[in-house]
């Protein structure tokens, strides 16, 4: 008699146990509160419209301006975490994607309202505003914020210009959404060989499973059958991208800045410095990516390393398993170097309810950390028990950890910290959780699993990112200079640096040229190379952490503490890594260096 074999199948919202969810009542206790607060936010918008006469009219009725449009962000903030959230959940709920939907016109709304406010903040007179100052002592705990509005006054256009810009926001986004949509829904991939000849339906996320498998023809045949389908719609994909640069570099000209990357840094007040010097310094050490790269193949037993080997472990699974509970645990511990105060904010997400932890129908995939100034810093997994899992959980935590930390220190105004600070101190998180694992297994396959994982995401972002924060700005470059983009052009250009980057080991497949039409990022106006100046600040501030210096520990806790009260670079300065230096860059490279050199050691043994 033949045995059925029992299919697990995802469970439904209402099937996930209560203590693996997230408790958004916390944040609002019905969608009936959540539009409390919705009309309450259109009646602010409908009076802040009317506010602008004010800001001339002395000091006390401009830090009530100051104050109102403060307020607006803040309960905007909320309204559109929940929203957020709650679709995230269950993106399949009719409910959440409408609560989605009207967050999403709220958010358009605010835009259009306080459209005026900065400009009308950046053109009073100097004068006024320091007798302001001196007038109303209530408004020094706003300095640092005017200051950095009134510092793109250079850039800033009259309030009619600013109002038509707000507008057309919708517009400007037309060539991400036409991606997302022609990328996520409409693409039709084909049915690809899987592990024991299983058919498999090819997607994003079973193309990332097939690359990782043992079989290098399981592996061509994905890679082939991927950039087969996306090569099939390369003009559409230049046309998108290329629209999305001249969309860049239009608002870029029209603000009177050098370029799109100036103005991009220049909201972060980060100098062309940092970009430059992380693009110098990896080149510097791509023989050491290029090491990588060959010792792959060596361990493959690959004549030749094609791109599509780049993601299939060369070191066994480790036997490191972890349920939940036991890695909170293990979390603890790794991130016990902090002290009792930053161990006893961890336990208070894993006690309330911050975390929903596991996957079920509809939910979105993947990680992440959210909230808002007047919410508790969620996280958002789908747990499997893996390795991974417990570096996902610290990764995640030092996101939420960081935020908790801002928002009981730091006023709304300062109450977030900036995008170019944002994954360090997850990142640090991570770097403590590897040395951990190192100082404690001493099984040489667990040992070999930690660092090829560390060397890999070393891969994945400091080198990968950084060949993508190249790329982007040659094509922006390109349109600038009035120079034609073509599908063609873009992969001639984009296949040409993958070799550069990658080096004599690789082979370098014609299909890793069209690799740029898949990449969202690319859409997120110079956001990556963040990811790889966050992951290498992340390890000279883990190493200072771990160094007995209790000074070190103090000035990183502070950096968690200081949101955006200050200039990042400033910020990241007094939490000791200058990153306008390369100092930090090379100490990076080091520990890859020595990692690398210990992998090897322990695969050849």
């Amino acid at each position: 008699m033949k045995m059925m074999t029992e299919i697990k199948k995802v469970p439904t919202r209402s099937e996930i146990p209560e203590e693996l969810t997230w408790d958004l009542e916390r944040v609002y206790q019905s969608i009936e509160e959540w539009k409390k607060d919705q009309q309450k936010l259109e009646q602010e918008l409908a009076g802040f419209r009317k506010a602008k006469n004010q800001m001339e009219s002395g000091a006390e009725e401009f830090l009530t301006v100051i104050e109102r449009y403060l307020e607006i962000m803040r309960i905007y903030e909320k309204l559109a975490v929940f929203a957020s959230m709650k679709n995230d959940q269950d993106t399949t709920n009719s409910k959440y994607q409408e609560l989605q939907g009207m967050a999403d016109n709220l958010g358009t709304q605010v835009s259009e309202a306080v459209a005026w406010f900065q400009p009308a903040l950046v053109h009073l007179d100097d004068q006024v505003l320091q007798d302001y100052f001196e007038q109303n002592s209530n408004l020094e705990p706003y300095r640092h914020f005017i200051t950095e509005l009134r510092s793109q006054r250079d850039h800033l256009l009259s309030d009619a210009q600013e109002e038509l810009l707000a507008a057309a926001g919708n517009i400007f986004g037309a060539p991400e959404k036409t991606f997302e949509m022609l990328s996520d829904a409409d693409l039709k991939f084909p049915i690809v060989e899987g592990e024991n000849g299983q058919q498999v339906e090819l997607s994003e996320g079973t193309y990332s499973k097939l690359l990782e498998s043992a079989d290098q023809k399981i592996r061509r045949g994905a890679f082939k059958a991927l950039y087969q389908t996306y090569g099939s719609f390369k003009n559409t994909f230049a046309t998108t991208l290329t629209s999305q640069v001249q969309v860049q570099n239009y608002q870029a000209k029209v603000r009177h800045y050098a370029s799109a990357k100036d103005a991009a840094l220049s909201e972060n007040h980060i100098p062309d410095k940092v970009y430059d010097v992380l693009i110098d310094e990896v080149h510097r050490n791509l023989p050491l990516l290029h090491r990588y790269v060959k010792l792959r193949g060596e361990v493959l037993k690959l004549d030749k390393v094609h791109m599509y080997d780049l993601y299939t472990p060369i070191v066994k699974e480790s036997n490191l398993s972890f349920t939940y509970s036991e890695a909170q645990a293990k979390a603890l511990e790794a991130l016990q170097v902090y002290g009792d105060d930053y161990l006893q904010h961890v336990q208070e997400a894993f006690d309330n309810r911050w975390i929903d932890v596991v996957e079920n129908k509809g939910k979105r995939t993947g990680a992440y950390s959210s909230g808002g100034y007047d919410t508790d810093p969620y996280i958002l997994l789908n747990w499997q028990d893996g390795l991974e899992d417990l570096y996902t959980l610290v990764h995640e935590m030092g996101h939420s950890m960081h935020s908790y930390y801002t928002t009981h220190t730091q006023p709304y105004v300062y109450g977030d910290y900036p995008i170019f600070v944002a994954e360090i101190a997850s990142t640090t998180n991570e770097n403590l959780l590897t040395d951990y694992l190192l100082k404690t297994e001493k099984d040489p396959q667990v040992r070999a699993f930690v660092l090829n994982h560390y060397l890999d995401g070393f891969k994945g972002t400091i080198f990968r990112q950084t060949q993508f924060a190249e790329f982007e700005q040659w094509i922006h470059g390109q349109d600038a200079s009035g120079k034609s983009l073509t599908a063609d052009s873009i992969s001639k250009f984009y296949g040409d640096l993958n070799k550069e980057y990658y080096g004599p080991a690789i082979y370098n497949d014609d299909e890793i040229a069209m690799e740029w039409m898949r990449i969202p990022h690319f859409y997120y106006d110079f956001y990556v190379y963040q990811y790889a100046t966050g992951f290498a600040a992340a390890t000279t501030l883990s190493q200072r952490i771990e160094d007995d210096d209790p000074t070190h520990t103090e000035a990183y806790l502070n950096f968690l503490k200081s949101g955006s009260s200050a200039y990042p670079i400033e910020t990241m300065q007094k939490a000791g890594v200058d990153m306008t230096q390369r100092e930090y860059l090379e100490k990076a490279f080091k520990v890859f260096e020595e990692r690398l050199n210990e992998l090897e050691k322990l695969i050849v043994k």
